[in-house]
């Protein structure tokens, strides 16, 4: 192997893993906003996403390109689902902060992938092998046994793997570049982002206040925080294998449940050790099925 394409491996390798420790430190971020309603950093999270995406775009000179977006019907559809999927995604994660749900919360990115093969199957027909059909079913286990510890559906986990995995689909299926399809779906939304923002100023309940100035930078962090570890992921995209990729996603929720039970003394029963422990076993599977088909085609 020439040592271009290893210097582009290791790049993306570091891009990628540095995006997604991002993702799971992320949770610090938003606890620093925790006198902050969810509903209003989500709100809030979306205007200066716009504004800054917006920014960068401009100076980049891309703004051509995204014109041409808002030009393609089709295009511009599949965008305004994907903007109320990961807002929605992003309100719920932000509530798993507050309300001090993190385990569950990294319950659901550990299902995303098994998430995304079910509905993959179920909605786009496409194939999916019997292993994979037993890891979804371990998967289901793990729900079924937090329905059992927690005496009520264990919603967070699915929403958030749901969003997510629709959200994840429906973008790969888009011709569009990571940056550019973030500043589509938060323009889309920036009208009534915007409108919820002067509504709440004007009831003088609004979380932006220049009496409260550290509050208010981080307001407008939320901007770059959400949009620079998204364009780190999509330079590791493009440069490594997408089981590389596959294998540093877990990087997230790995980080955000260590610091939920070691940082934030959340509490992590044997309940959750057990179902935590069948979805790790469906992804290790999930991981391993390359292997496990070259073996049954080399013994048979």
């Amino acid at each position: 192997m020439s040592e271009a394409p290893q210097d582009e491996s290791r790049a993306g390798i570091i891009y990628s893993a540095a995006a997604y420790t991002i993702w799971g430190i992320m949770p610090i971020y938003w606890r620093l906003l925790g006198d902050v309603p969810s509903f209003q950093i989500t709100v809030q999270r979306v205007v200066w996403s716009a504004v800054f995406v917006a920014a960068v775009t401009a100076f980049r000179g891309n703004l051509g390109r995204v014109l041409a977006i808002m030009r393609t019907p089709s295009t511009l559809g599949t965008l305004a689902i994907t903007s109320m999927l990961i807002s929605g995604n992003w309100a719920i994660y932000i509530y798993c902060v507050e309300t001090n749900q993190l385990v569950e919360s990294s319950l659901g990115y550990y299902m995303t992938p098994l998430v995304s093969f079910a509905l993959g199957f179920v909605f786009f027909r496409e194939h999916i092998s019997k292993l994979r059909l037993f890891c979804i079913g371990l998967a289901s286990v793990a729900l079924i046994l937090q329905l059992w510890s927690l005496g009520h559906f264990p919603w967070i986990a699915p929403a958030l793997a749901i969003s997510f995995g629709i959200y994840g689909y429906l973008r790969k299926r888009a011709p569009v570049a990571a940056l550019d399809g973030l500043l589509v779906e938060t323009l889309l939304l920036f009208p009534f982002a915007l409108g919820f923002v002067l509504w709440w100023q004007a009831q003088g309940v609004g979380a932006f206040s220049l009496d409260t100035p550290l509050k208010d930078l981080l307001l407008i962090g939320a901007g770059p925080t959400t949009a620079i570890p998204l364009a780190m992921f999509a330079a590791g995209a493009r440069r490594v294998s997408m089981t590389t990729l596959g294998f540093l996603q877990y990087l997230a929720p790995t980080i955000t449940l260590l610091m939920a039970v070691f940082g934030f003394h959340e509490a992590f029963t044997q309940i959750d050790l057990i179902a935590f422990g069948f979805i790790w076993t469906a992804l290790v599977i999930v991981g391993l099925e390359g292997r496990f088909s070259k073996a049954r085609t080399a013994i048979f």
